[in-house]
């Protein structure tokens, strides 16, 4: 069980399973705001655009409802279309909002510049090499004699 314990503190405390956490937070409160930006702003101004219509209310009615005073007997049976066009909405914006927001985020982040490569140490010359031969020569020639 300590085993089993260690290995599972270890698998949690792991990089990418923390950011992952952070991420799925961070997106769920994100997924709030879109969802507060279309609901508040976006969808009233396409109410108006639309003569005051709310997209959430637009359904088909299969088989209307029977209610007796305040008592449902049968509930509507409809398909709420608008609910769907609402979501359409949301997620069209979240991925708008992700992609600007990645965007960005690439654009801050700079490449990382190659390291100058050190420069190799320059080698003799032609001619150098040829006096460093010619004194080879000479030396040599002084020791024989």
């Amino acid at each position: 069980m300590k085993k089993f314990l260690s290995e599972f503190k270890e698998f949690a405390m792991r990089g990418n399973v923390v950011d992952m956490a952070v991420g799925v937070i961070i997106g769920g409160a994100f997924g709030k705001i879109v969802t507060s930006l279309v609901n508040d702003i976006i969808m009233p101004g396409i109410g108006v655009l639309t003569g005051g219509a709310n997209f959430s209310e637009f359904k088909y009615v299969i088989q209307k409802g029977v209610t007796q005073g305040e008592e449902v007997i049968t509930p509507e049976v409809a398909i709420t279309w608008g609910s769907f066009v609402q979501t359409v909405f949301d997620f069209l914006i979240i991925a708008f909002c992700i992609f600007v927001a990645i965007k960005a985020i690439n654009k801050l982040k700079k490449a990382p510049e190659a390291a100058p490569e050190p420069e190799a140490p320059a080698g003799p010359t032609q001619e150098e090499l040829l006096a460093e031969i010619r004194d080879l020569l000479k030396a040599e020639a002084r020791d024989k004699k």
